[in-house]
């Protein structure tokens, strides 16, 4: 991690770890106990939590919180610039309006718009009012940048019950296309979900949505509004869950205040690294310490110029960078679908 951040431009501080064994029972909020959670539950929401308390004691404006084995793209930067230019057309009001002070029709009140709203092109975002705080706009509490998968609400999926729930939530989005650091939809792993966002868009496309199913905190932003919230909900109010799970609760309001605004990515811009053996890629799930089988090679999920593959090239400064996911079709002949 630390030649990786090195080799990126970036600086980054650790937290440590926790274990389970390490925390108190009654530092748990109810009402979680010893046998409703796996210790590794419990020591990762202490971990999350140690740092989202790190932000709210240094009154930190934005922090970005990313766990130990993951890797990310050579071209993290550009990729966060084109991802603030996305969430700001989301979430910050329009500089000049006349119908509705967002380019996203159900920001404000999303019961009172029918169906889906028209994708905003990336290539032709609307102008906004200047964020004032953050370069990523100025009304978010949580971004979430790395993932084991997302879907954006729908109110035509299958799953009524989704559906619904979809009507109560925002439901814009925006449509990055010609994304070269996107690879083409037959690499992409996601989650399995009825309605996948990659379908509706060309190749190389990358999507900022909303989340209505989201796991996995491999990494995520939090604004100091945000980190509050985190900390009273999970810290003090509830803890029944996986660190993951309550967060996304957070975002669409599964018996938490709902006004939380949560912005994803998908394909994910940060995700796991694997190599070595099955049995070290968790501390949280014990049932993998069993499989001590080695991956048949290192590989990075989504993640075309991967930093951690690449870390002998780039310290070399000499060797070419190596595309794990190069394109299959030829430029022109992709299957695109409109």
């Amino acid at each position: 991690m630390t030649l990786m951040a090195a080799t990126s431009g970036l600086d980054i501080e650790f937290i440590r770890g926790r274990t389970g064994d390490e925390v108190s029972d009654r530092a748990l909020p109810p009402p979680a106990s010893r046998t409703t959670l796996r210790p590794g539950d419990i020591g990762s929401w202490r971990a999350h939590l140690d740092a989202i308390a790190a932000v709210v004691k240094n009154n930190l404006g934005t922090a970005l919180i990313i766990e130990d084995d993951i890797d990310w793209d050579i071209n993290i930067r550009q990729q966060m610039i084109d991802f603030a230019a996305t969430t700001r057309a989301l979430t910050q009001p329009l500089q000049y309006w006349s119908l509705s002070s967002y380019a996203d029709p159900t920001f404000e009140n999303p019961t009172a718009y029918n169906g889906q709203p028209p994708d905003i092109d990336f290539d032709a975002l609307p102008q906004t009012v200047p964020p004032k705080r953050s370069p990523y706009g100025d009304n978010w509490d949580i971004l979430w940048i790395g993932h084991c998968g997302a879907m954006a609400p729908n109110v035509s999926l299958s799953n009524r019950g989704l559906a619904e729930l979809s009507k109560s939530l925002r439901r814009g989005r925006v449509v990055h296309r010609n994304d070269p650091t996107v690879p083409e939809r037959d690499y992409i792993a996601t989650i399995d979900q009825e309605v996948d966002p990659r379908d509706t868009v060309p190749e190389h496309s990358r999507i900022t949505h909303y989340p209505l199913h989201q796991f996995c905190t491999l990494a995520y932003a939090v604004s100091q509004k945000g980190a509050r919230r985190i900390l009273y909900e999970l810290g003090l109010r509830k803890f029944d869950l996986p660190y993951d799970l309550m967060l996304r609760d957070i975002c669409i309001g599964n018996d938490r205040p709902r006004n939380a605004i949560c912005v994803t990515v998908e394909p994910a811009l940060v995700h796991t690294h694997k190599s070595g053996r099955h049995s070290t890629h968790s501390d949280i799930d014990t049932t993998e310490h069993n499989d001590h089988s080695l991956f048949e090679k290192p590989f990075t999920r989504n993640i075309r110029q991967s930093v951690r593959l690449n870390l002998a090239n780039l310290l070399s400064e000499m060797k070419p960078v190596f595309d794990q996911y190069p394109d299959k079709h030829p430029a022109g002949n992709n299957n695109q679908k409109a």
